[in-house]
């Protein structure tokens, strides 16, 4: 499994350039499902057939990064965020764009005060003496990810982007791991999910399944001085009560509550109280989609530093699997 994260958390695919992650994730699955078909916002949906009921299984693609919005006569690069990325947490590292150049994020030293610090007084610096040189390794629109190289340490895995290609990973496993089942199974690699839950919108407009199950991560509260929040790292996959953007249908909560009874794993309850996942776009679709979600829980959230308990990962492929195979 800690093989499928490194290869998937590896690849530079950030909200609106998810075509080489997408790719990847094909090649993982096609030869396990029945078919599989790209949307028009470029969803990656795969479909194990079946005579059932319907049944969506989403986890999105895209990760958050940068764009280039500037490039000035000395070669540094300014840029705006895409997705939530944090200012103090950029300080320092390494971004790396879809052709390989890799640049390192600082600030103006003229700034005084770090709490004035905003991503109009940052830069990135790839190594140009002039615009034109820098234009001949990016341009403006260009999209770049944080570095972040996918590293284990006992049960812990350290990455940039396991939000979410943890959750990828979690329905690449479940979908080489589910048995037969009557239902039919659309599995939804979705886009755009770090800038407004887009492309799970659209892909369960078109599907209109009978419920929906998204595998996402979650923040914990198991870190030094951190907010109050039930959910650690180890604990076992979180079930989703509520976050900003849904309040979880209760018959999806109960199937993955009983399910998870079912198969004797630990699970915690996620109650979120900052931040959006795709249910809260499906659940508004199409006349309502009953929703819910397995989250894994993260540390450090949106960092380059993301952090995770593979039991979790492991426990919460176990979960899906359950859960599809009992609904």
């Amino acid at each position: 499994m800690f093989d499928l994260l490194k290869k998937l958390t590896g690849i530079v695919g950030v909200s609106g350039n998810e075509e080489e992650i997408r790719e990847a994730i094909i090649e993982e699955i096609k030869d396990c499902v029945d078919e599989i078909k790209v949307d028009t916002l470029g969803n990656l949906i795969a479909v194990k057939k079946g005579k059932g009921k319907k049944i969506m299984v989403a986890a999105h693609m895209d990760e958050i990064g940068i764009m280039v919005t500037y490039i000035d006569d000395k070669g540094f690069l300014r840029f705006s965020a895409i997705g939530g990325v944090s200012r103090y947490d950029s300080i320092g590292q390494r971004v790396k764009f879809k052709n390989g150049v890799v640049g390192a994020v600082y600030y103006e030293e003229k700034l005084d005060d770090m709490k004035n610090l905003q991503l109009s007084k940052m830069y990135i610096d790839i190594g140009a003496k002039s615009k034109e040189e820098a234009k001949k390794m990016v341009n403006i629109g260009d999209v770049a990810c944080f570095v972040g190289d996918a590293v284990q340490q006992g049960d812990i895995v350290i990455s940039k982007a396991l939000d979410d290609r943890s959750g990828c990973a979690v329905v690449v496993k479940a979908i080489k791991d589910l048995k037969e089942t009557d239902n039919e199974i659309y599995f939804v690699f979705t886009v755009q999910e770090e800038v407004g839950l887009r492309g799970a919108r659209t892909a369960a407009f078109g599907i209109k399944p009978d419920i929906a199950i998204a595998v996402d991560v979650t923040m914990t509260g198991d870190t030094p001085e951190s907010h109050p929040m039930e959910v650690r790292c180890g604990g076992g996959p979180a079930i989703k009560i509520k976050d900003r953007s849904v309040l979880c249908h209760p018959e999806v909560r109960r199937l993955l509550e009983e399910s998870a009874k079912r198969i004797k794993i630990p699970y915690q309850l996620e109650i979120l109280e900052a931040g959006g996942s795709d249910p809260g776009s499906i659940h508004l679709t199409a006349g309502g989609i009953p929703s819910g979600a397995i989250s894994i829980p993260v540390r450090y959230v949106h960092s380059p530093v993301e952090t995770a308990n593979m039991s979790d990962i492991n426990n919460a492929v176990r979960l899906l699997v359950e859960a599809i195979c009992r609904y």
